[in-house]
């Protein structure tokens, strides 16, 4: 336990907005959430690094508006990842308990993990979490505490996300190249579900779905524990592409007009309305079906949705939601997704809020600075761990450690 309150700082580079959340962790374990710093996102696509440059420029003027605000200085960053690369699956690891009384040690649990590690990935990737599940003691399941316990065998589910280095290391050198330190990498996915979900919503399982500007993250939780992740590379951007090529207007128009009079559903109310667009340089004016809108954008939520619902439904994942999906990211904002979300999974949706945590009430209630809040809880349960184990996963650290330092 600290004896005195740190800092700790969450930092999410995402397709449309560069987003650094402080936390202030104080001497009880509290923590609090003190300032964020914003700047829109001009290097970043589909949730990856694609001009250095102007990546770090946005990721500066995001730190310093954190730092002004919180009247501290930024040395160290727990860093969001994401991106069509990022790959989520479940390992099973085996280990035959040896000791003459069958009782299971610490060193028992240890040599199960290491050994549902001992996975083949593409030599170009790495691993960024390795989160236990549940362990097996002969064939019994759904033990979350193994020690102790009489058994000849032993087993271990372990959730793997893994991702390409290379691609890992753009967004670490960005944030290494302003002279600040990265303290971990995280998968936005577990960030978010950190940030909004609830002890018993794990325990009864939930779906968190980030819809971000250039992907959308996800994951599951079921009996307390992440049993799934993925990222699908659609988000927001592709809404507003639609709407362009759909009502052949320019990109910032259909922008525009998707904030102003998008919704995720299409009702009768709409029938007949016509939105009239005045004329701007170069651009004459005209009207628009309002109808018309709203289906592209329903149609391409609904894709969003059912290709997540999909993955969940191979998985066997569809019938263990009982506390429904959670929805948070800048496409939450879209009015009606709520409605769409429950229409598609078959169980309530919500707006994700980060109700377990205190502070900047306006920041807290944003569904789209959920990453970065959970970033910061993220950062703040690995404060509290005993020394050398992690809050939640077993990372390859030494692994890590050199990427880091490079």
């Amino acid at each position: 336990m600290p004896e005195k309150s740190q800092l700790i700082v969450g930092l999410e580079a995402g397709t449309s907005k560069v987003c650094a959340v402080v936390g202030e962790l104080g001497a009880n374990d509290a923590l609090n959430i003190i300032a964020i710093g914003q700047s829109r996102s001009r290097g970043v696509r589909k949730g990856e690094i694609v001009d250095p440059a102007v990546a770090e420029d946005d990721i500066r003027n995001a730190i310093v508006e954190a730092e002004q605000m919180a009247d501290v200085e930024i040395r160290s960053v727990f860093l969001g990842t994401s991106g069509a690369h990022i790959r989520g699956f479940t390992n099973r690891g085996v280990h035959p308990v040896v000791s003459a009384d069958r009782e299971i040690t610490d060193d028992d649990v240890q040599d199960v993990v290491k050994n549902a590690k001992a996975i083949n990935l593409p030599a170009e990737n790495n691993i960024i979490h390795a989160i236990r599940q549940h362990f097996i003691v002969d064939g019994h399941g759904d033990v979350k505490s193994p020690i102790g316990l009489l058994g000849a065998r032993l087993e271990v589910d372990l959730h793997v996300v893994h991702g390409s280095t290379n691609r890992l290391q753009n967004s670490i050198r960005a944030v290494k190249s302003l002279g600040i330190v990265v303290e971990d990498v995280v998968f936005n996915g577990l960030a978010s579900s950190l940030a909004t979900l609830s002890a018993d919503q794990k325990e009864l399982g939930a779906l968190v779905l980030d819809i971000g500007g250039g992907v959308t993250d996800y994951a599951v939780y079921s009996s307390g524990v992440i049993k799934h992740t993925g990222v699908l590379a659609v988000g927001g951007d592709h809404i507003t592409s639609d709407l362009a090529i759909g009502l052949k207007v320019p990109l910032g128009r259909a922008e525009q007009l998707k904030i102003e009079h998008g919704a995720a559903v299409v009702d009768g109310s709409v029938a007949g309305k016509i939105i009239e667009l005045p004329s701007e340089v170069g651009l004459p004016a005209r009207q628009v079906n309002l109808e018309h809108l709203r289906r592209i954008m329903s149609l391409r939520c609904e894709e969003i949705l059912e290709l997540i619902a999909q993955d969940l439904d191979q998985a066997g994942l569809l019938p263990w939601l009982g506390a429904g999906v959670v929805l948070c990211g800048g496409g939450a904002r879209i009015p009606q997704i709520e409605q769409l979300a429950t229409q598609v999974f078959g169980v309530p949706a919500t707006l994700g809020r980060a109700n377990t945590i205190s502070g900047l009430k306006s920041a807290l209630d944003q569904p789209e600075f959920a990453a970065g809040i959970g970033l910061v809880k993220f950062g703040s349960m690995q404060a509290r761990r005993p020394a050398g184990r992690s809050f939640i996963t077993d990372t390859v650290r030494d692994v890590w450690k050199v990427i880091l330092r490079r």
